[in-house]
Formats: C-alpha cells, structure tokens, sequence
C-alpha cells in the first residue's frame, strides 16, 4: 500500500516536485503496479491538506517523463516501466532542476529587423551560409542576447586576463581546462543527472570536433562500423558517422522516442537519440523507453549517444533528468554545450565518455596529437561564471523569458492556423522551436521560398529525414523558431506567414 508522503513546504524544493519524487519511488518499491490508478488530484490535496495546484503540477510532471497517464473518465494511471531499476530514483536520480541555487543557463540572439517586407541576401553568393536580413525571423537556431550579463562576463574575462595572460597564450589541456572540466562535472549531476568525474569529460569548440574524436575513439575500440539514428533527426551525427565509413540506418519514431523493434533488428554498434525533447519532433522520451533502451544496449554491446541540446529548457514542470545517470556506468556518450545555454560564439562544447571508452580517447590523442580547440580564455571565463553561480541565475531568466516567447507562438499559430484542418503543433513545452504540420498540396520548398519572399524566414523539416523517407500522413512540416524573434513581433509574424501562405495556395 502506498504510502503517504511528508511535504515541508519550508524545504527548497517545491511541494510539487516532493510529491512526484514521493510517487515515483513508490512505482519503483512496487508498491504501485502498472496500470493502477492514483488518487484523484481533489483526493490529494485533501489527504495532504494542500491545494490542488501542486497535485496538479506534480501529475503534469510525472506525464511528461513518462511515470503517469490519464484518460478520460479513467483518472491518472501508473504507465509500465522496466523492472530491475528499484534503486534508479532512491536518492541517487532526484536532481531538483527548477529551483536550484546554482541553477541553469541559457540564451539567444535578438536578430535586427530588416525593413518590413523586404529580404537582403549577402553580396556574397559564395558563401556557405548566406546572411539574410528579414522582417520576421522564426530561425531555428538564433539566440536572445537581450538579457545576457554582458559587464558580469567582461568582469570575469579581465580578471581572467590579468591573472593568467602569459599561461593562456599558450596551448592548454587537449581534454579542456581541468578547472572547467571540474564545474561542467559538478553542474550535470546537480542539474542534469549526469554522473561523472572530470576525467571523462571532454571540450570542443564545436560539435561536429567533438564528434569526430568520438568516431575516431570508437573505431579504436573496434567493432560494428555501423550506427542507427532517429528518422527525423539531427544531420551533423550521421553526417559525421557517415564520413568515417559508418554504414547510418535511419530509425523511425513512435510517440515516445526511436522504435525499439527497428532498432532491435538493426546490426548497429551505436545508436543517437535525444530523449529529453527530440530533434525535431519535440517529443520526450518516457522513462520506460529510456530503460528499455538502456537494456538493449547492455544486451547488444552498443552505445548510446545522448543529445541533450536544450535539456535545461522545459517550460511546464522541471527539466527531465538525462538518460546517462539513470544507471551506473551507463553505456552512453552525453553531449553537451553552452551554444543555445549561453552564447554560440564562445564555442564551448562537451562530451562525456563511458569511463572504459577514455583509454581509446587517450590513443587517438597519442596518434594525432590534436590540441585543444575552445579558447583557454573563454573556458576559463565559464569556469569562473559558473563557479559563483552566475549560470543559473541567467538560466532561470532565459528559461521564463523563452516560456513567454513560446506561450506567444503557440497562441499565435492556434489564432492564425488553427481553422486549417488537419493542423498540428508539435515540440510543446521544450526547447527552443515548435514543428508546426499541415495538409498542403504545395511542396514544402516552394512554402519556405514564399514565406520568403515575403519577408519571413521559416524553415522545412524535410531535409532532417533520411532519403527517400517522408511523413507517412504527407503533411508538409515546418520548423518554427521563437527564441530568437522579438515577442512583439511574433503574433504579427506568424499573421503574415498564414496569409502568404494563403495566398501562395
């Protein structure tokens, strides 16, 4: 029988988040069984003799990681999850994200407007990323910088500078800084759930780096040459794969994360997921499939590369804890970084290895004699920026500054495209883009080369599908970016983009 929790309300931790912690250790002492039903939240809040609306929380939370569902009529019901795992959440998997001290970081770029309805494309036709100036910019990857500590960072940089200026004008440690290395370590199990010593992380100044030393470091320790990825997903981790002579096997989704029977038939060595909030779908992973995929990998002798680009933005509840900390020495590679958390141009990236893997690591250095590719001088900056707790503090101000950015597109695209049928929203809740779906007989190109045209930068999902794969329901899908967008410019924006496209139909 279960029992009932003792809330302190004086305690740090927000009610909701001791009553969801309380329910998921009974789910995992057996004392609630699959499929059981949990008191009604109006039940709750009169045994506990509190009010409704931590129930409620609780419950939402509990949803979204995958512990609870509800039906209607049925109530809130105990969903299946792995058994074996008793002691996963018995103190060791409780990391209290919303409300921490140190809290978490994050941020994105405020892009100048262009004129209205006009488009300026670079002079330079050459370039690999032409620069494009809109009226409304729903770009997927652009920061906020409205909030960013600028003087606080300048404070850190020059204390750094007069300290250390001889030291950092040298090459540093090819693994990264050991003091960063040290707080990175710190951070990702207080707030991530990541366990790990600083030996096992490793920086870079970009993601596609730090994948390249992975491929390296795996075809060291030898062994299948081949790799299963979400279908759709993110391009640079197969790209990377794919130019090593890995053989990429595209996965495909169900509603909770990448297929397991696929997977199971899939003679992979490796496979990449992001189980916090997928890219690009926005679903997040529930904690039996987290589990189960674990298992697999232990059965399979494989790795699991875990992307967490925006786990520390989640905008209902408290951020989902890693799948990397949910067992001890897990087979998963965690990837990491401060782009979208705090600024692309400070390129500070991080990976952290399975403790068996950091020999290989250690051979591919000897072999290549690589150096270290973030510059020391931001990395030691972070180091101290993170050291007194100036992460979190940004963190939980980019956190509430993108919830309402995100509160206002959802609106926005209910108003303008919710009489379209067949119209969908995806990726709510998380992150830093909504996927936004819709029955259209015009091909997704031609949309965005409208869109445009009319001064509003929007992006297609197709190109994250493997050749020859599409959605099965044929609708086109749009990835629509709301971080880096001006809030005042996001209901207009999303106005123009339904009449261009209404008039483009």
């Amino acid at each position: 029988m279960m029992q009932l929790p003792k809330l302190d309300e004086r305690d740090s931790v927000p009610v909701y988040i001791q009553l969801s912690d309380h329910i998921k250790r009974e789910i995992f002492r057996g004392e609630l069984v699959e499929h059981s039903r949990l008191p009604s939240v109006r039940k709750w809040a009169e045994l506990l003799g509190i009010s409704t609306t931590p129930v409620e929380a609780a419950y939402q939370q509990l949803i979204a990681e995958g512990y609870v569902y509800s039906e209607p009529r049925r109530g809130y019901r105990v969903r299946a999850v792995v058994e074996g795992y008793h002691d996963m959440l018995l103190g060791k998997s409780d990391i209290h994200t919303a409300e921490n001290e140190k809290g978490v970081n994050y941020a994105r770029t405020n892009n100048k407007q262009g004129q209205a309805g006009s488009t300026v494309v670079s002079p330079d036709l050459l370039s690999l990323r032409p620069v494009t100036n809109v009226t409304y910019d729903f770009h997927m990857s652009h920061n906020d910088f409205s909030l960013f500590p600028y003087m606080k960072w300048q404070q850190y940089a020059n204390r750094v500078w007069r300290e250390e200026s001889k030291d950092l004008l040298f090459y540093g440690n090819p693994q990264g800084e050991w003091g960063l290395r040290n707080e990175i370590a710190a951070y990702l199990g207080q707030f991530r759930g990541v366990r790990c010593t600083p030996g096992q992380i490793v920086i870079g100044a970009e993601q596609h780096l730090l994948m390249s030393l992975l491929t390296q470091t795996m075809l060291r320790k030898g062994g299948v040459r081949s790799i299963a990825v979400e279908n759709p997903g993110y391009r640079l981790l197969p790209g990377t794969f794919r130019n090593y002579g890995y053989e990429i096997i595209p996965i495909s989704l169900d509603s909770e994360g990448i297929n397991l029977d696929e997977l199971d038939q899939a003679d992979v060595s490796l496979a990449g997921v992001s189980p916090s909030h997928q890219f690009p779908m926005g679903m997040p992973m529930p904690i039996s499939r987290r589990l189960a995929l674990l298992d697999w990998a232990e059965r399979s002798g494989a790795y699991l590369i875990e992307d967490d680009y925006d786990g520390e933005f989640r905008y209902s509840g408290r951020p989902i804890s890693s799948m990397q900390g949910l067992r001890e020495n897990a087979p998963v590679i965690y990837m990491g970084g401060f782009s979208q958390v705090l600024a692309p141009a400070f390129c500070v990236h991080y990976m952290v290895l399975p403790k068996e893997l950091v020999p290989h690591f250690g051979e591919v250095y000897r072999v290549v004699l690589f150096e270290q590719s973030a510059s020391r001088l931001h990395q030691r900056t972070l180091e101290l920026f993170m050291r007194d707790g100036e992460l979190g503090k940004h963190i939980r101000k980019m956190r509430n500054l993108y919830k309402r950015k995100h509160d206002l597109t959802v609106q926005a695209i209910q108003q303008h495209f919710g009489s379209q049928p067949g119209m969908e929203i995806k990726g709510e809740q998380a992150g830093f883009h909504l996927v936004l779906r819709l029955i259209n007989p015009n091909t997704a190109r031609n949309m965005v080369a409208t869109a445009l045209e009319g001064g509003i930068r929007v992006a297609s999902a197709d190109y994250l599908w493997a050749e020859g794969s599409a959605p099965a329901d044929g609708k086109r899908e749009f990835i629509i970016g709301f971080a880096g967008i001006e809030a005042e410019n996001i209901e207009p924006g999303i106005a123009a983009l339904a009449r261009v496209w209404e008039t483009f139909c």
